[in-house]
């Protein structure tokens, strides 16, 4: 089967990967791709928002199933005009994409489902805003009402950081907001797989969202992520996929616009009982590339079987009982702007010691492989536990020769202080 990927990151990376070790796959596809995926794909130059270059090109390689990477595409609807073409496609379409593309379409499903999340009011203005930030007091969360590749959240401690958050975000014009209450906990995240009726537990794992050690310093999109995450216990686990994903998928169903790919629910694991924090209408990242390094069994056909609606039949997915974790080589200056162009050597070295190094943001440069985005690499690897990875993980950064490159020392910090 010829298999088309969609995406750039390293999240795309892991699922080239993995997809690739796919005895039924013919040939993969990646647009537009990058170095690293070109190790596991030929690339292609495709306009993802002319969803009818995109239909036109499945139809020319014959292509068996779409697999979409990244949120943008899919909030856009590309999924939807793939199904309409009659092409498979893994990933929701345009209306249940909303769970990511908009916070306000997520807290107001809450409400009728009753989902258990913070208390929320969604504001369009900045009076709005200073109004809630009033009911709530501090600390509280700001999060801009759309797409912000995981960044778009300030988590307030003081009233005066609360407001200049919101005065940010309402310096764009129609801009809008969700202000939820602060939760007390600890965060993880489960990801569900889902043909819109049947559903199953796709491992969970824990990011690393600031960007210094000791969770200080500015959000990220995230700097380093382990799985599983062992404080998601099997039975918070089941609370949450009975009490959060299941009236999720059975309310989009039931209103006409079920839901076909993964559900990533980042979750709060407070005093009550599981809570959900967001929702992602695609893979984590750098949460993928931990899942698909312990997945011990073949991706495609579980994709295949979701674009096709028989969840329900297909073998459950398998994976290691060893622990992965991610650490991710920002280039200096990142979240802020990142300082592009930087030369990145040794990448085999770092892979001979057992690591996979993911590209998230890198282009070859005249032969060279450099540095084209904030988050450019993903060192991963396994061990037996969180501070075998972390080991592991770190051993292999250390062989990658990146000078203008930084990272975290401590993921999977939490973690291994219980294990200790």
């Amino acid at each position: 089967m010829n298999v088309l990927l969609i995406g750039s990151g390293g999240r795309e990376h892991g699922l080239a990967w993995k997809l690739a070790q796919s005895p039924l796959l013919t040939k993969l596809y990646a647009a537009p791709g990058n170095p690293g995926i070109a190790q596991s794909a030929e690339l292609v130059s495709l306009d993802v928002t002319d969803h009818a270059a995109v239909i036109d090109f499945c139809g020319e390689k014959t292509i068996g199933l779409v697999v979409v990477g990244p949120e943008a595409p899919l909030v856009d609807g590309l999924a939807e005009s793939l199904r309409a073409a009659g092409i498979r496609v893994f990933g929701p379409d345009k209306a249940p994409a909303q769970l990511e593309g908009s916070k306000a379409f997520t807290k107001a499903l809450c409400d009728r489902a009753g989902i258990p999340t913070a208390g929320y009011r969604a504001v369009h203005s900045l009076d709005e805003a200073r109004a809630a930030l009033a009911a709530f007091g501090a600390p509280v969360v700001v999060k801009a009402d759309g797409l912000a590749a995981g960044k778009g959240v300030t988590v307030a401690m003081t009233e005066a950081e609360a407001d200049a958050a919101v005065v940010a975000l309402f310096t764009e014009p129609g801009a809008s907001a969700v202000i939820e209450e602060f939760l007390e906990g600890e965060e993880a995240s489960l990801f569900v797989l889902t043909d819109g009726k049947a559903m199953v537990a796709f491992g969970s794992a824990q990011d690393h969202k600031r960007v210094g050690d000791g969770d200080t310093g500015p959000n990220t999109g995230g700097m380093g992520a382990y799985s599983p995450a062992a404080v998601l216990t099997p039975d918070l686990e089941r609370r949450a996929l009975d009490e959060i994903v299941a009236p999720t998928v059975a309310t989009l169903a039931a209103e006409g616009t079920p839901y076909s790919g993964v559900l990533y629910a980042g979750l709060m694991l407070t005093a009550d009982g599981p809570k959900l924090i967001e929702y992602n209408a695609r893979f984590g990242d750098p949460e993928c590339q931990v899942l698909m390094m312990r997945l011990d069994s073949d991706l495609l056909p579980l994709l295949l079987a979701i674009a096709e609606g028989r969840l329900a039949e297909a073998p459950a997915p398998v994976f290691s009982d060893e622990v992965a974790l991610t650490v991710v080589m920002a280039a200096t200056g990142y979240p802020g702007t990142p300082e592009t162009g930087g030369a990145i050597g040794a990448i085999a070295a770092a892979e001979a010691t057992g690591a996979k190094v993911f590209h998230a943001g890198t282009r070859l440069t005249d032969g060279q492989l450099v540095a084209s985005g904030g988050r450019v690499l993903n060192v991963t690897a396994r061990g037996a536990d969180v501070g075998a990875a972390q080991v592991a993980a770190y051993r292999a950064v250390d062989a990658i020769d990146f000078p203008s490159g930084f990272c975290r020392r401590d993921i999977g910090w939490r973690e291994i202080a219980r294990e200790g």
